[in-house]
């Protein structure tokens, strides 16, 4: 069996695509993951400052350690990358390389590492392709990077590009991430969902609004959740309890001067369950741009899984389950599609049914096969 040196997100919190296909592909194979490498440099701001300063002691501390947080499932062993934030200098690229061949190099001794897939999410790792003796690379493309908030787009378009060339295989999420690549080992492999922990009845969360309907949305509370979309449908909708779980990263006073909003905060992964299967409707109320025309969230799959009806403005992945989803149309008002989805709770096996067969599972078992071609 291979051995994989993956580039992500910092492991743990709530779970990324890279996350779920790895922690599968752990059953069977060892895994060295280095967490992110960062995808823009830091700025003046006190939110940057103290990002650097937990980057900084996370690499103060321990350069590599094995993840400890379920000794009941396999773990990697983990990386905090020694780089500088300022991948679009030359030298800052050729002296990041040196640092984190140094450790890599040495957590491949320790380990015993033979046979190197290298997995990379993230474009600013380009510059391991080919220097650690890799059978063979793959790109992990999840996003558009082109239009995701908080990307310098400039300096990661030209490194995503030169990954592109460089790389064995692609793998996207979408077919719009695919349009991207003139690659011809270009593979769609979608998002998946964690369908046991999501269709699993869980108890009520004693935190729930407990009167009058609840439509619900859980994830980053970003700029690109239509904030003013929401908060006309809550006035319209004064019967309605809105909740909304996950950490505020955008200007909210409008909903949250509305006393049918709820903001619960953030919560760990496993728990979201309990509270999607016990809202009306889960919300997917997005604004139109780029990013979200090449997204594929996580979150519309989980929905599905719970079996909770889904109110959705439009975007090419919501579209594909356009049979299971109230999604909104031109000029229709956002509260009369959350009533839309309220109308087809009969259909929640329907719901559940569609994405069984798209568990991380599955997926994992179709990127198995796609692994073991690279390296026979």
């Amino acid at each position: 069996m291979a051995d994989l040196i993956v580039f992500g997100e910092d492991w743990g919190g709530l779970p990324s695509s890279t996350q779920h296909l790895i922690s599968h592909l752990m059953k069977d194979h060892r895994v060295i993951w280095i967490n992110s490498i960062g995808m823009r440099s830091p700025r003046p701001s006190w939110h940057d400052i103290k990002r650097v300063f937990r980057k900084l002691r996370s690499m103060l501390t321990c350069s590599h350690q094995t993840q400890p947080d379920d000794t009941t499932r396999p773990t990697p062993l983990i990386i905090n990358p020694k780089v500088l934030p300022f991948h679009h200098w030359k030298l800052v690229r050729q002296i990041n390389k040196q640092l984190l061949l140094k450790d890599i190099n040495k957590a491949i001794a320790q380990q015993g590492f033979d046979r190197i897939i290298l997995w990379l999410s993230l474009p600013t790792a380009v510059d391991m392709v080919g220097s650690l003796n890799e059978q063979a690379s793959v790109y992990y493309c999840g996003d558009d990077f082109a239009g995701l908030d908080g990307v310098d787009h400039a300096m990661v378009t030209p490194l995503e590009q030169e990954l592109a060339k460089k790389v064995d295989l692609i793998l996207v999420v979408s077919k719009n991430l695919a349009r991207k690549f003139t690659n011809p080992n270009t593979i769609i492999l979608p998002h998946g969902v964690d369908y046991p922990l999501f269709s699993t009845p869980a108890e009520r969360p004693d935190d729930l609004p407990g009167s009058g309907p609840i439509a619900g949305f859980y994830g980053s509370i970003s700029p690109w959740l239509d904030t003013d979309l929401l908060a006309r449908s809550a006035i319209a909708l004064p019967s309605w309890q809105f909740v909304f779980i996950g950490d505020i990263k955008t200007d909210v006073t409008s909903l949250q001067a509305l006393p049918n909003v709820h903001f619960l905060g953030p919560r760990p992964h496993h728990q979201l369950p309990a509270y999607v299967q016990h809202w009306n409707v889960a919300l997917l109320p997005f604004r139109h741009n780029k990013q979200i025309e090449a997204c594929n969230p996580l979150k519309l799959r989980e929905y599905l899984a719970s079996g909770t009806p889904i109110a959705a403005t439009s975007f090419p992945a919501v579209r594909e389950y356009d049979n299971l989803v109230a999604i909104q149309s031109p000029k229709e008002p956002f509260s009369r599609v959350i009533l839309r989805a309220d109308g087809q709770q009969p259909a929640k096996n329907l719901r559940q049914e569609t994405v069984a067969t798209e568990s991380w599972q599955h997926r994992s078992a179709e990127l198995e096969a796609l692994i073991n071609h690279l390296s026979p």
